[in-house]
C-alpha cells in the first residue's frame, strides 16, 4: 500500500509540475497576415488529432524545462496538411525533452486550404516568438531547432530550407519519416494535394520539393524513418540526406527495419528505445554549434 501511495504521489507531482510549466500562446495575437478561410466551426477531432485547424486557432504550447540547458525545439505534428496529430507527434513528447533540459514547443499550425504559404508563415512566426521570449524561457536564441513528423516534417524542412531571414532560420532540424518531395514519383499524394492543390505549377512543385532547396546554409539534420514505410516512401529522406551531404551540411540518418509510418512517441514502435537514445546523444554531443 505504501508503495502504491508513493507511486500515485509521484505521478500527481509530475502532472502538476508539467501543468505549471505549460504555456499556450496565440500565434498571431494581432491577427493573421493571411486567411485560410477556415473557422472554428470547421475544426473537428480530439486531443490526439485535430482536423482543419482554423485561421484564428494557431498557437504554440510551450513546455519550459525545470533546469533549462538553453536548447529549444519547436515540433510540427504531422497530418497530411489536413490536420495535426497533437498527441503522439506533439504533446506526448514534452516530458521526455524537458527531462533533458530542453524547452519543448508544440506548434498548432493552420491548414493551407488552398493557400500554400500559410503553414510556413506559421512556422516562421513560431520561431520568432520563441526567440523573442528566449531570455524569459531560459533559451539561447542561437540554439533553437525545428522538428516535424510526416507532413509536419515537410513543414520543418520547409523552414530549414525556405526561411526568409536569419531571424527565422532554425539552428538544427529533426525529421520523423518526413514528406520531402512534391515529385509525384515519391511524394505523399494527400500532403501534396492539400498543400499545393491538384494541378500545381511546375515552379510551385519545385519550390516545395525540398531536396532541391538545400544550400550550404541549410541547418544540420537528424532524420529517422522506417524502411518499410509505404505511406511516405523512404526515398524522401534518402534524397534529402543526399542533398544535405552534397552541400556539406552535417546529417545523421537513422533507418529502422520495420515500423511503417506515424509512430511518433508511441511505445508500440519497437525501436523507440533506439531512436530516443540516438536523438538524445545527438542533441547532447552531435550538434555543431556556431
Amino acid at each position: 500500500m505504501k508503495s502504491i501511495l508513493s507511486t500515485l504521489t509521484l505521478l500527481l507531482f509530475t502532472t502538476m509540475l508539467l501543468a505549471q510549466q505549460r504555456i499556450e500562446i496565440p500565434l498571431w495575437p494581432d491577427g493573421t497576415p493571411n486567411d485560410n478561410g477556415l473557422t472554428a466551426n470547421d475544426e473537428n477531432g480530439n486531443a490526439d488529432f485535430l482536423n482543419l485547424v482554423a485561421n484564428d486557432s494557431a498557437s504554440i504550447t510551450v513546455y519550459k524545462a525545470d533546469r533549462p540547458n538553453g536548447i529549444a525545439i519547436i515540433m510540427c505534428p504531422g497530418g497530411g496538411y489536413w490536420g495535426v496529430a497533437l498527441g503522439h507527434e506533439g504533446h506526448d513528447m514534452a516530458s521526455w525533452f524537458n527531462a533533458q533540459g530542453i524547452t519543448y514547443v508544440v506548434l498548432k499550425y493552420r491548414m493551407p486550404n488552398g493557400h500554400h504559404e500559410i503553414p510556413l508563415d506559421d512556422a516562421e512566426q513560431a520561431i520568432r516568438l520563441v526567440r523573442t521570449n528566449a531570455a524569459q524561457w531560459g533559451i539561447n536564441p542561437a540554439r533553437v531547432g525545428i522538428m516535424g513528423a510526416s507532413a509536419g516534417g515537410h513543414l520543418a524542412a520547409s523552414l530549414a530550407t525556405l526561411y526568409s531571414s536569419k531571424d527565422t532560420r532554425p539552428d538544427f532540424q529533426i525529421l520523423f519519416y518526413p514528406v520531402i518531395s512534391m515529385d509525384k514519383a515519391i511524394t505523399h499524394e494527400g500532403s501534396r494535394n492539400n498543400l499545393l492543390g491538384k494541378n500545381p505549377s511546375d515552379d510551385l512543385v519545385c519550390r516545395y520539393s525540398l531536396e532541391q532547396q538545400v544550400t550550404t546554409d541549410t541547418p544540420q539534420a537528424f532524420i529517422m524513418l522506417s524502411a518499410d514505410d509505404t505511406t511516405v516512401p523512404p526515398a524522401n529522406s534518402m534524397r534529402y540526406c543526399q542533398a544535405l551531404l552534397e552541400h556539406k551540411v552535417p546529417a545523421s540518418l537513422h533507418l529502422y527495419p520495420t515500423g511503417e509510418h506515424g509512430w511518433g512517441f508511441r511505445d508500440s514502435f519497437i525501436y523507440k528505445r533506439q531512436w530516443t537514445g540516438e536523438l538524445e546523444k545527438w542533441l547532447r554531443e552531435g550538434i555543431r554549434w556556431k
